[in-house]
Formats: C-alpha cells, sequence, structure tokens
C-alpha cells in the first residue's frame, strides 16, 4: 500500500518559531489539472521565514501554516494537462509558499527544470538570494560596465552574488561590512573595495574610493543609520534600492523600524529611495521578465559565475535546529531541511 501521508513542519499560530513550530503528519496532497506534485529533496531555512512567524514580516500568513518559499526536488505525480514535464524528472519550485514538507503540489508553470549537473543544495537556494542579486544589478538599477555599486551587508548571500555579478560583468563593487574580520573574505571573492563600519566613517570612506564622481547606485538590506547613511554619501541623482531591514529584525519599537534619511541630501541632490521585495516581484511581473530573470540566474549558477556557498543538510526531525542556525552569527552555510526516506 503506497503512503498516503507525509511530515510537515507546521506553525499552528503567530510566535516565536522555536516555540510554535512542530512536526506533523498531514494527508498526501493530489496534484489537480495543470499541477504536478513534487517529492521534495532540499528547501532552505531562511531568516524571512522566521520573520514571517513572528509576524514581522511583509504578509502574516493564515494559521495553521507550513513556513518556506524554495524547495528542489523530484516530480512524482502529474496532473492532466502538464505537457513538457516527467516524473522522475528534478525540479526547482518558483515562488511556491509552504515547502517545508516532504511534498508540495505546484502549477506546472511555476517549477523549472534543474541543470544535469547542479547541486540540490545551489538549485535549492537559487531562486531567493542569487535571484535577488540578478534582479537589483540588472532590471532595478542597470548597473554596467565600469559603473560603482555600492552595497550593504556585503557578506550575505546577496552581497557575495553581486560580487560576483559585478567580476562578470564588469562593475566594480563598493562593500560595506559591519567586522574586520569579513574584509579579506569581501576582497578575496573579487570586490573592488570595502568599508568596515567597525573602525571607519561609510560617508568619508566613499568620497576617499569613488573620487569626485562618487557613485550614483546602491543597494541596502539593513536599513536604519546604516542605510540613511548609505544615501546621504550617494552622488547626485543617485538611487537606493532598499531590499531588507536587518538592523530591525530584532525590534519591536515602531521607531527603530526606520530610515533616518537626511532631507537636505534627498531634496537638493535630488536622490531616489524606493523598495525591492522579492515576494511582490514573483505576483506582479510580466512573465517574459520574469522568465528571463530566473533563467539567466539559472544559466549564471550552472556555469559557475554564481558560486551559491553550499547549504548545511539538517534532517526535517531536526528543524529547530536548523530555524536555531538561521539566524546564529557566522553560522556557515545556509540550513537546508533534506528529506530522508
Amino acid at each position: 500500500m503506497k503512503m498516503r501521508t507525509m511530515r510537515s513542519v507546521v506553525a499552528d499560530e503567530l510566535g516565536e518559531p522555536s516555540e510554535v513550530l512542530h512536526l506533523q503528519t498531514r494527508p498526501l496532497p493530489e496534484p489537480g489539472p495543470g499541477q504536478v506534485r513534487i517529492r521534495v529533496t532540499a528547501v532552505p531555512v531562511h531568516a524571512s521565514d522566521l520573520h514571517t512567524i513572528r509576524g514581522r514580516y511583509g504578509f502574516t500568513p493564515e494559521f495553521p501554516t507550513v513556513p518556506g518559499i524554495e524547495s528542489v526536488g523530484v516530480i512524482d505525480e502529474l496532473g492532466n494537462g502538464t505537457d513538457g514535464l516527467t516524473v522522475g524528472q528534478r525540479v526547482i519550485t518558483i515562488g511556491v509558499a509552504g515547502t517545508w514538507q516532504e511534498y508540495v503540489v505546484a502549477d506546472a508553470g511555476r517549477v523549472l527544470p534543474v541543470p544535469a549537473g547542479m547541486s540540490d543544495s545551489t538549485a535549492a537556494q537559487i531562486l531567493a538570494n542569487p535571484l535577488t542579486a540578478v534582479i537589483l544589478t540588472g532590471d532595478e538599477l542597470d548597473v554596467r560596465q565600469g559603473e560603482w555599486l555600492l552595497q550593504t551587508a556585503a557578506g550575505s548571500t546577496v552581497g557575495q552574488s553581486v560580487i560576483q555579478l559585478g567580476v562578470h560583468v564588469g562593475f566594480k563593487t563598493l562593500n560595506v561590512v559591519r567586522r574586520r574580520s569579513a574584509v579579506e573574505d569581501i576582497l578575496a571573492l573579487g570586490g573592488t573595495a570595502v568599508i568596515c563600519t567597525e573602525d571607519e566613517d561609510l560617508r568619508e570612506r566613499v568620497a576617499d574610493i569613488a573620487g569626485h564622481d562618487g557613485v550614483s547606485k546602491a543597494i541596502d538590506c539593513v536599513s536604519g543609520q546604516v542605510g540613511a547613511d548609505v544615501s546621504r554619501a550617494l552622488a547626485p541623482h543617485g538611487e537606493l534600492v532598499v531590499y531588507g531591514a536587518l538592523s530591525t529584525h530584532r525590534q519591536t519599537d515602531p521607531d527603530k523600524l526606520a530610515i533616518p534619511i537626511f532631507a537636505r541630501s534627498l531634496i537638493y541632490e535630488t536622490k531616489t529611495v524606493r523598495g525591492f521585495w522579492l515576494f511582490r516581484w514573483f505576483t506582479e511581473t510580466p512573465q517574459d521578465r520574469m522568465a528571463a530573470a530566473i533563467d539567466r540566474t539559472v544559466q549564471l549558477a550552472d556555469s559557475g559565475v554564481l558560486r551559491v556557498p553550499e547549504g548545511q543538510p539538517i534532517a526535517l526531525e531536526k528543524f529547530s535546529e536548523a530555524v536555531y542556525l538561521a539566524e546564529a552569527p557566522e553560522h556557515g552555510g545556509k540550513p537546508l531541511l533534506v528529506f530522508e526516506r
């Protein structure tokens, strides 16, 4: 008799992930017309998954909820009208939520075949952080060969991807980090220059490094005072795209969830500060543009231009360890829930 149930990690209510997440046995989902069922192999545990459960992200799910926004797996059942896909095919899910479980059902248009030589670790992580780097440097800011791009949290997965894209495309990266110990790694990866806020003044160093013309394009995922300093450091007509708020993630005071932009700099130097959220991009981008950005990201990873750090495999039943590691400082590779059968 075939197994008709599966294991899922479920949060029954809003709260601290370590307290509200538990393992649950659920019915095996069946694919409808135009859908496929995927036996999940690996899923990354992102800090954003945990913030969603805490109610500190851009949307609050209906509870009970299964977290997760990325996965790689193998198609094990096809619904009607799923031409071009086959049982046994290894695929990535595109913008499919609820992946922390043994099986997921996805619309056929929301899965992508994995290149033959790509590891499960890379495939599982490619459509959040590396994709964000490709969109920000391409569609959002169109950073050209020879131009500077200023970025915060340069040691993050997005930051590392941006540095690798700079080497590939030929733009220069001005990388902001918090700790002096991170500087060598950034330079070794191909970063053009590094500013360490532990012992350097961000605005002074930008002027020193980029010279008279300055930097006109920047991305920030820290917000708070660092984001404000980046906006002030930009040249006139500069653009800052904010895609995260790391400095606020442990804050609950609304006044701390801010970027204290200097009005004179914004007004008299006619700068632009705007947001980017991958979740919204998935729901609002025209299909052809979405497909082009995703295909480019997969090709760059497959060719070795984008090297995604190997994740740390953690068995599903030890999910609490993965939750802890997702926010532990210097935790190494991204925790990956893997499904031993």
